[in-house]
C-alpha cells in the first residue's frame, strides 16, 4: 500500500492543520529530508492539495496518481454495497498516497480532512500525530464536546508513537495524556515558540502553528539547526493565513472559517494592518456559526462588505451538496453584531471590488475571509 512506502506525520485538530503541514514539510526539506504532504480543501485544483517538497505537484506527476486510483475505485466500488461508493475525499487522499510514494518522499505530512476516526487518512501508521488544536466545529460529526472532538480526532494515534499537542484547554490535555498513556506513545506538549525564532507570517497563532511543527520535525531530524529553523521561519509564506497582498490598498487573506479561527485572525490583525481601518468581505458556509465568526471580527472592523459562494464552485471544491449562506441573511448577522457600515453583494469579485473600494476611501486596508471558498476570487480583482 503506498502509505507504508514512507514515513507519516499525521495532522489532526480543528485549526491549523495546513500550516502546520506545510511548516513542517518545510523544515524538514531545509534538514535533507525529503518530504511531501497532504492539504485541504483546495481553491481551484485539486492538485493544490499534494505538496512535493514546498510546492505543488507537477500536472502530470498528480494526474498518473489519480488515474492509477480511479482504476482501484472502478474495483472497489463494484464490491460495496448498493448505495455505498468511495467518496471525493478517499479518492483524492489515495491519490495523495500514491504521488507522495511515487516521489519517494522520505516523510509524508498528511492533514486529517474531517475528526480522525472515520476520517479516510485513519489508515496511516503514523509515527507522529500532531494535535494543532480543538474546537467545536462538526459537532453533527464529531460530538458536543471539545473533549468528544478531541476524542475522534486522536483516536488514530498510534501505540509506541509520538503526539505532538498544540495549545488546547486543560480538559483536552488531560484527555490528550490518558488516551497516549493507554497506547505507550510519547507525549510531547508545546508551549510557545523560543523568542528568537521570527517569522514572515504575522499573528500569534502562526507562531502556535510553528512551534508544533518544529516539534513535529524534532523528532525526525537528530538535532534541528538554529540556523536552518531561523531560515525557514523568516521565508515561510503561507497563503491564506494571514497573508497580506500589497496594493492600494493592501488585502489580508485568511482561510477563517469559524470562531476559533477568526478570534486567532481578530488577534492578529493590529499586527497585520496597523491602525487603519478594515473593510472586510465575508462569506460563510450555512453549516457554519456564522454569528461566532463574525462577531469574533466585528470590534475589529470599520465595514463589512456580505457574499456567498456559488454553488457550482463549492462543487468544483470537492463540496457537492454544500451551501453558502445567502449574502443578506449574513448582513444581518454583521448588523446585529453592531457593524455599521454593512452591505450585502452575492457575487463574490464584486463584493470584493467593494470591499477594496471602501477600504480605499478610508485609506485603510481590506480583508477576506470566512470560507477557504472565498480566497481564490481575491487574485481575480
Amino acid at each position: 500500500m503506498p502509505q507504508h512506502r514512507f514515513a507519516s506525520i499525521h495532522v489532526v485538530g480543528t485549526n491549523g492543520k495546513t500550516s502546520v503541514a506545510e511548516m513542517t514539510v518545510a523544515l524538514l526539506e531545509a534538514h535533507g529530508v525529503s518530504a511531501g504532504a497532504h492539504v485541504s480543501p483546495h481553491e481551484e485544483r485539486w492538485s493544490e492539495r499534494v505538496r512535493i517538497g514546498t510546492g505543488e505537484i507537477e500536472p502530470e506527476a498528480f494526474a498518473a496518481a489519480v488515474e492509477r486510483v480511479a482504476e482501484s475505485v472502478e474495483v472497489v466500488n463494484r464490491r460495496l454495497e448498493e448505495g455505498d461508493a468511495v467518496t471525493q475525499f478517499e479518492a483524492s487522499a489515495a491519490a495523495a498516497f500514491v504521488a507522495l510514494a511515487a516521489a519517494r518522499v522520505d516523510v509524508g505530512v498528511i492533514e486529517a480532512g474531517l475528526g480522525g476516526r472515520l476520517d479516510a487518512t485513519n489508515v496511516l501508521p503514523s509515527r507522529v500525530t500532531a494535535l494543532s488544536s480543538v474546537g467545536l466545529e462538526h459537532t453533527q460529526w464529531l460530538g458536543d464536546t471539545v473533549e468528544e472532538i478531541a476524542t475522534e480526532k486522536l483516536a488514530v494515534l498510534g501505540n509506541h508513537s509520538t503526539l505532538v499537542l498544540g495549545r488546547v484547554d486543560e480538559g483536552v490535555e488531560g484527555l490528550a495524556r490518558r488516551m497516549a498513556s493507554e497506547r505507550q506513545a510519547q507525549v510531547v506538549a508545546v508551549r510557545g515558540l523560543a523568542p528568537q525564532v521570527r517569522l514572515a507570517s504575522h499573528g500569534a497563532y502562526q507562531r502556535r502553528n510553528f512551534a508544533v511543527a518544529l516539534a513535529c520535525a524534532d523528532q525526525v531530524v537528530d538535532s534541528l539547526d538554529p540556523e536552518r529553523v531561523a531560515a525557514v521561519a523568516g521565508a515561510l509564506e503561507l497563503h491564506g493565513r494571514v497573508e497580506v497582498a500589497a496594493g492600494d490598498p493592501p488585502l489580508i487573506l485568511d482561510a477563517a472559517h469559524n470562531p476559533d479561527g477568526a478570534r486567532a485572525l481578530a488577534e492578529a490583525l493590529p499586527e497585520a494592518a496597523g491602525e487603519r481601518p478594515i473593510v472586510a468581505c465575508v462569506a460563510t458556509l450555512a453549516d457554519k456559526d456564522a454569528a461566532g465568526i463574525v462577531g469574533a471580527l466585528a470590534p475589529s472592523l470599520a465595514g463589512i462588505v456580505a457574499t456567498e459562494i456559488p454553488a457550482s464552485q463549492l462543487e468544483h471544491a470537492g463540496r457537492p451538496g454544500a451551501e453558502s449562506l445567502p449574502a443578506e441573511k449574513l448582513a444581518e448577522i454583521a448588523s446585529a453584531a453592531g457593524i455599521g457600515d454593512v452591505a450585502a453583494v452575492a457575487e463574490p469579485q464584486r463584493a470584493l471590488r467593494r470591499a477594496l473600494a471602501g477600504a480605499r476611501e478610508r485609506g485603510g486596508v481590506a480583508l477576506a475571509c470566512g470560507s477557504h471558498y472565498l480566497l481564490g476570487y481575491a487574485s481575480r480583482n
